[in-house]
């Protein structure tokens, strides 16, 4: 495990999809649907030949296998498919319609929000940090809710769904990249009736090659950024690699306030109590690596002797 390479990889791929973020409101001729769709298109090869090449192939055939057996996991792979469908539909959606902002704080919610499934429904224990990190950001949503009398729905839907669909990846026993692979391939027939409606490219090739040109960028974009996501993993601990969760949303939030959007006034007491929150959860992963590599170091040390 080298952890240097491994942060330099996930570090890149926030970048690349912070990146993404932005380069949809250059795809002014498409409307979400159809940006969708070609994501979904253009990625799916790239995520094929990393599965093959990089030997996860098993993980694919064990679900086919699964999915021959049993007619409660093929509804619960719908079901994860068109969760991710949704979550990859919105993040692309977003940018172009004003709501960068709401986006970028449901992904700041959403790593307290899986605290609190964990500890509801596999009775994952809460330290101390997490249970003033999720009461701040309970108040931090509740004023929102109470005094500016509003929650964007696209921050529900990243704080509240990406959970829901992470929470049933692990109750199916499918926390894997061959899941992805699996539900990236049911969501194909959606992305191409949506490439087809909106036929912004299909409809005339030559005319729209300068928003092909475009759209394929937005597919190397798409493909680079998870595959620098999926070579970080095997270099990170679990706790080096939560903290790094919070380096996209960072970058999402600037991506939104440089593209336009702006936080208002009510607003600012909801940020500031999620920002809190996640400081807590941070200086806890700090703490917990200190500690890690100080028992390594006492570890080594009294190897010695």
């Amino acid at each position: 495990m080298n952890t240097t390479i491994g942060v330099t990889l996930n570090v890149i791929a926030s970048f690349l999809f912070a990146a993404m973020f932005a380069y949809t409101s250059l795809l002014t001729n498409l409307d979400g649907e159809e940006i969708f769709g070609w994501r979904m298109l253009l990625t799916f090869p790239c995520l094929t030949l990393f599965i093959i090449t990089r030997g996860y192939w098993s993980q694919v055939v064990n679900i086919y296998h699964r999915l021959t057996k049993s007619i409660i996991f093929i509804v619960t792979r719908l079901f994860s498919a068109a969760m991710l469908s949704f979550q990859l539909w919105l993040f692309v959606w977003a940018p172009g319609n004003g709501h960068g902002l709401s986006v970028s704080l449901g992904y700041f919610i959403m790593p307290l929000t899986m605290v609190l499934i964990g500890k509801i429904a596999f009775q994952d224990r809460m330290t101390g940090y997490q249970k003033v990190a999720c009461f701040f950001a309970f108040l931090g949503i509740l004023y929102q809710i109470g005094f500016s009398e509003s929650l964007a729905w696209p921050t529900l839907a990243v704080g509240l769904g990406y959970p829901v669909y992470f929470w049933l990846r692990r109750k199916t026993d499918t926390n894997n990249i061959g899941s992805l692979w699996v539900d990236m391939v049911l969501s194909l027939p959606i992305s191409v009736i949506f490439i087809f409606a909106g036929g912004e490219i299909t409809s005339d090739i030559w005319v729209n090659i300068d928003t092909l040109w475009l759209v394929i960028g937005l597919g190397v974009l798409s493909a680079s950024a998870l595959t620098f996501q999926a070579l970080s993993g095997p270099h990170l601990n679990l706790t080096l690699f939560g903290l790094l969760v919070y380096v996209e949303p960072a970058l999402l939030l600037l991506v939104a306030l440089i593209l336009g959007e702006e936080i208002k006034a009510s607003e600012w007491p909801t940020y500031l109590a999620i920002w809190f929150s996640v400081f807590l959860l941070i200086v806890e992963g700090i703490n917990s690596l200190c500690v890690k590599h100080k028992f390594r170091k006492e570890k080594l040390r009294t190897s010695r002797y």
